[in-house]
């Protein structure tokens, strides 16, 4: 089998997506029955061509790309041109069985022009579905009912991520016959941490994209109203992103700034140590498809406690709590409670490292071969 990928971000650009399209190509590679080029970005210039494996070629074309964790909507479009001509010349020069796009847009728009020629599977991870993200607003305006629709429509198959987020996209298109194959995890890499006695201060750790979308101030302001009721807890934050020097501004604003450390921007390689070195995941973030980091917190058998969004349901039972009233007292009363019960918080944690135990990227990869068999 013969497969095309494309994605308009790939590590080291990008989040979530860029990530679980990279774990995919791991459990692809080496297998001789699969043959895989990937079509995606890289922040220099020109078109590199790198050999992931015997099987897997990747396709990146140079952006110039200013900020790894922002797109700019002259980036998008000038990633769209350069890919154009890319991909043109691949589908001429090979003979693909299909296409498999991560994102509906920009991504699905390559493989939706060429559509009479090659089917087509898209992978919506969640900034591609129209909901609450107030950055693009007015892109899921404007693209929606022009661009998004008849991407969708005429693909051989939708895959979201979580259900959460097929409710959302069935919302947008009633239509649409979606199936999901959830995210999942690296459970070697990440796993927890040997502790010993319970004491000291509980170390709060949350990762993403630093984004408007992940009311990172909420958790800022829990932080604040937990050091006012005597709670020694300590909160890290970690990733990039647009709203970073804002939030420094902020956190040199208030008295809990000590108690706040913006740890910014971190490799993939350090993320199983950080999580290891902490307690709790927490989470504000008004909208995603299925977190990767929450999972990846999970096999690392931190509890989480966050705010609803998509992909919560299937993640979160006895492991965690998810709080529908998104208030920076809500979230602090769920996280004093854990301050004072260190048992719930250690039967949490064992939980959360045997429900990880289910989302295995072997089984993601089971699960999408099988559905290129059925689209081919």
């Amino acid at each position: 089998m013969k497969i095309l990928m494309l994605n308009y971000e790939f590590p080291p650009i990008g989040g979530g997506g860029g990530q679980a399209h990279l774990a995919l190509l791991r459990q692809y590679a080496g297998r001789g029955e699969l043959q895989v080029e990937v079509l995606t970005s890289s922040p220099g210039r020109g078109l590199t061509l790198d050999q992931f494996s015997d099987n897997i070629t990747i396709h990146r074309v140079g952006i110039r790309k200013r900020d790894l964790h922002v797109w700019r909507r002259t980036e998008v479009l000038a990633w769209l041109v350069k890919a154009k001509r890319v991909y043109r010349g691949l589908i001429r020069q090979n003979k693909y069985d299909l296409v498999h796009a991560f994102f509906g847009f920009p991504t699905g728009w390559l493989c939706y022009r060429s559509a009479k020629r090659l089917p087509y599977i898209i992978s919506l991870r969640g900034s591609d579905v129209p909901g609450a993200n107030a950055r693009l607003k007015l892109d899921y305006k404007i693209l929606g009912p022009l661009v998004f629709k008849p991407i969708w429509q005429n693909a051989s198959a939708l895959v979201a991520c979580s259900e959460g987020l097929k409710e959302r996209a069935t919302t947008f298109l009633p239509t649409a016959a979606i199936q999901v194959i959830p995210n999942g995890v690296d459970l070697e890499r990440f796993h927890p941490a040997e502790r010993g006695p319970d004491s000291g201060a509980l170390r709060l750790v949350t990762v993403g994209r630093l984004s408007v979308t992940k009311r990172l101030g909420l958790l800022i302001e829990m932080v604040e109203l937990l050091g006012r009721r005597g709670c020694d807890v300590r909160l890290t934050i970690v990733g990039g992103g647009a709203m970073e020097a804002e939030l420094r501004q902020l956190l040199r604003e208030k008295d809990s700034r000590h108690a706040v450390t913006l740890l910014g921007r971190r490799d993939a390689d350090q993320m199983p140590e950080i999580y290891r070195q902490h307690d709790v995941f927490v989470s504000a973030s008004m909208q995603e498809g299925m977190s990767n980091a929450m999972l990846e917190a999970m096999a690392s058998g931190l509890p989480i406690v966050t705010t609803r969004c998509e992909g919560v349901d299937e993640l979160i039972a006895d492991n965690g709590v998810v709080v529908d009233d998104s208030q920076p007292a809500t979230l602090a009363g769920e996280i004093e409670r854990l301050v004072g019960d260190r048992a719930t918080l250690a039967a949490m944690s064992s939980t959360a490292r045997n429900r990880a135990i289910n989302f295995g990227w072997d089984k993601v990869a089971e699960s999408y071969l099988r559905l290129y068999a059925e689209v081919r």
